[in-house]
């Protein structure tokens, strides 16, 4: 049995889920998510409580058994407390501001990175070097950030660049001058 699988998720008063054979929607006070689950999957609802099960012990179902109630679990934490990721801007004169709906950025190009918020998704600059993407669906969230940090990702020798706030930066060392190891 997946020990993941057979953890029970427990669904917060203010949450309404409704499963429509293998759809599951779930409302809460941050939004509306809805998913299509493998038809496979028994997803059931007993109360507060929603449990996700598999048809046999087949391979594909024991794999998409806690994959199924994590993106569900997933979904009823995204509608309650929602997700965010925060992403730090290094670099002299590297910095972002919000102008309406949009994040214009300076990234050290001869022109400024404009990018727009997504429905679903909020951005929120805390400090001109320091940006904070949230919203209910932590897919969504994650790849917005991870596009967000492609547009200028950290370079190894100074670190500039565009990283997430969690994220370590090895080092590398740089050029080595004259009487250095290795040089004839």
């Amino acid at each position: 049995m997946s020990r993941i699988g057979k953890v029970p998720v427990i669904v917060p008063a203010g949450v309404d889920v409704t499963i429509n054979g293998s759809l599951v929607t779930v409302k809460g006070p941050k939004g509306t998510l809805s998913t299509e689950f493998h038809k496979d999957m028994i997803i059931k609802q007993d109360g507060n409580v929603i449990t996700v099960s598999r048809p046999s012990e087949e391979k594909q179902h024991k794999a998409l058994h806690g994959l199924t109630r994590t993106l569900v679990s997933n979904m009823v934490e995204g509608v309650t407390t929602g997700f965010s990721k925060e992403l730090e801007i290094n670099g002299v004169g590297y910095r972002a501001v919000k102008q309406g709906n949009k994040l214009v950025m300076n990234l050290g190009y001869s022109h400024q990175v404009e990018v727009s918020e997504v429905p679903g998704i909020t951005i929120d600059v805390l400090t001109p070097n320091k940006l904070k993407i949230s919203g209910p669906d932590k897919q969504q969230v994650g790849q917005f950030a991870a596009e967000l940090r492609e547009k200028r990702p950290p370079e190894p020798y100074k670190g500039k660049g565009i990283k997430y706030a969690d994220e370590h930066i090895r080092r590398k060392e740089g050029k080595a001058g004259k009487g250095a190891k290795g040089s004839k």
